[in-house]
């Protein structure tokens, strides 16, 4: 399988390191080397040049998901994975020159037996390139600081690191490039390109054997969604305890505390450990209030917005695999999936209504939705919706563990939450969603976020679930030929890329399916994941889609929508 690395990079499960070629408005031609160990840093590091006759000469990328082969008309250099953090590199006929990125703040010296240590600060990590056959050659400019701030500032006299892998006699040459963060380690480099490469097919090959049952007609775009989750995967470091799946290795280079349930569920088919890992993620982070914190890197985490509870709607669907809930993921799970739910109803209910709300729509996960529009906190109805169904998992996993009081407890606590919810959100024609306090409802827009409580599916009134099934008739209100929008195309609001005020995203297909399914309405269902998941087989596995013409948008490389492709093509168009 080829792929697209202008918008799909290459990379390995566990690695940090990253190869990409990004979008023009960038600036930036060429291959470039990145490093996603963390999102507060520069992640471009390393412009890759092909040199012949001492001048840079053009190339094409080839990309599969082990090799990454650059291929000019004099020669080429081919790139593979030897471990996560060294890439072996191979070329003939040409020099593969390596250009430090951005210009300024890195320096470079030699290390011994040819190698040369280099240290990106503006990357927060380091390099050690390691020539194998031919010869390395270093330019590094060294700038000297004389903290007067009466003298101008010199200008940059060029790039602060440049390295060339220079064939020998052979007209050849091998090199490693070693990313570390402190101190490299002892790199075996003993086994040959060819051995690297095979390792690396054979990882890749039992990952495809993971692949959930899919319709036949999706096999292609399913091997492709495989691969985009497999890369994006990272080694445990820092606040990552556990391997951790981020949503991209383009540019949304971390892990936010919804976007990791749709990926552990994609998982859970046939990978339950590793699925585990991914519901896990964000709490073993939490806080001891009982939040959990919202983007998360390898370095740093963010604690001034969250997002929404959909973890015990993904338990419930994660626990039907056999195997998956073990007895000690049940007394890992229960109380840290209490306290996160307890945190909403006491910490998040400003009014004292007894309907938690969003502070912000960052908390939402819906970050501009037009529900936002009139300002702070909201009562949407999508968060008690998410809670009704926490506290029934929490309910059930009480029973298990051998707690009935507190079962019931759960239980009483849900009927009461649905009755506020219902009481209070439900117009008599739909949900809406109101300020705090004032009870306002912002009039212009038409958000589908107002519709998600069809996740909650019988639960609900059938005179309720009736309206909502209506409102999410294919062709209707907000189904388009490619999926649900979150702002109805005939809203004065909708924005074709306006993030959540009208683009396709792959998580609201899943709880919008699901729920149907659950409510009753399988075959709209059904068309609902048909229609998302043949947009992906032709647009990839984007962060949103524009829901009119079902093309992809913003980050082209992203988790949730590869893994929201393989969730409905397995749940829902099988058979």
């Amino acid at each position: 399988m080829e792929f697209d690395i202008s918008t799909v990079p290459f990379s390995r499960f566990g690695s940090y390191m990253t190869f990409n070629l990004m979008p023009p408005r960038w600036g930036q031609k060429g291959l470039l080397l990145r490093t996603v160990q963390t999102a507060g840093a520069a992640r471009e590091a390393f412009r890759m040049a092909l040199v012949s006759g001492g001048k840079e000469v053009p190339y094409r990328v080839i990309a599969t998901p082990t090799l990454c082969t650059l291929e000019a008309r004099q020669g080429r250099v081919e790139i593979c994975f030897a471990e996560t953090d060294v890439a072996r590199m191979r070329g003939a006929g040409v020099s593969l020159r390596l250009v430090s990125v951005p210009e300024r703040g890195q320096y470079a010296f030699p290390a011994g037996e040819g190698r040369w240590h280099v240290n990106c600060a503006p990357n927060a990590v380091q390099y050690l390139f390691i020539p194998l056959s031919g010869a390395l050659e270093v330019t590094a400019r060294h700038e000297v600081r004389t903290d007067d701030r009466r003298r101008k500032a010199r200008p940059a006299a060029g790039p602060s690191v440049v390295a060339d892998f220079v064939p020998g006699d052979g007209g050849a040459f091998e090199c490693a490039v070693h990313q570390f963060v402190t101190t490299p380690r002892p790199c075996d480099l003993s086994p040959g390109f060819e051995e690297s490469l095979r390792g690396a097919e054979a990882e890749w090959r039992a990952w495809l054997k993971t692949t959930p049952a899919l319709p036949e007609e999706y096999a292609e775009a399913a091997e492709l969604a495989m691969y985009v989750n497999w890369a994006s995967v990272v080694a445990p470091a820092g606040n990552f305890r556990r391997p951790t799946m981020l949503m991209s290795k383009n540019w949304m280079t971390q892990c936010w505390s919804w976007d990791h349930c749709f990926n552990a569920m994609a998982l859970s088919y046939r990978n339950a450990d590793l699925a585990w890992d991914q519901l896990m993620v964000h709490f073993d982070l939490q806080d001891g209030f009982g939040v959990l914190p919202d983007g998360v890197d390898s370095v740093r985490m963010g604690w001034n917005f969250c997002k929404p509870p959909v973890h015990g709607w993904t338990l419930s669907k994660m626990i039907k695999k056999r195997g998956l809930l073990t007895g000690r993921r049940l007394k890992e799970i229960y109380p840290r999936l209490a306290r996160w739910t307890d945190w909403w109803m006491r910490h998040r209910d400003c009014d004292g209504d007894g309907v938690p709300e969003y502070h912000h729509g960052n908390d939402s996960g819906w970050d501009n939705a037009t529900v936002f529009d009139g300002g702070f906190p909201v009562a949407a109805p999508d968060l008690p919706a998410y809670l009704v169904l926490q506290m029934d998992v929490l309910a059930d996993l009480a029973r298990r563990l051998g707690r009935a009081r507190a079962a019931s407890t759960w239980k009483r606590r849900a009927d009461a939450l649905l009755g506020r919810m219902i009481g209070r959100l439900w117009d008599g024609e739909q949900f809406v969603s109101r300020r705090a306090f004032t009870g306002e409802v912002f009039p212009e827009g038409d958000s589908l976020i107002n519709f998600l409580p069809v996740v909650l599916g019988r639960r609900l009134p059938a005179a309720i679930r009736r309206r909502l099934a209506d409102a999410l008739e294919p062709d209707g209100r907000f189904v388009t030929a490619h999926g649900p929008a979150t702002e109805s195309p005939g809203s004065p609001l909708y924005v074709p890329d306006g993030y959540w005020r009208g683009p396709i995203w792959g998580p609201e297909a899943v709880i919008i399916a699901d729920g149907l399914r659950r409510a009753g309405f399988r075959e709209q269902a059904v068309e609902i994941a048909r229609r998302y998941c043949d947009m992906c087989v032709r647009s990839g596995f984007a962060e949103n889609y524009d829901a009119l013409t079902g093309e992809p948008l913003r980050d082209k490389a992203y988790t949730w929508g590869s893994s929201a492709f393989l969730i409905l093509a397995h749940e829902l168009l099988r058979g």
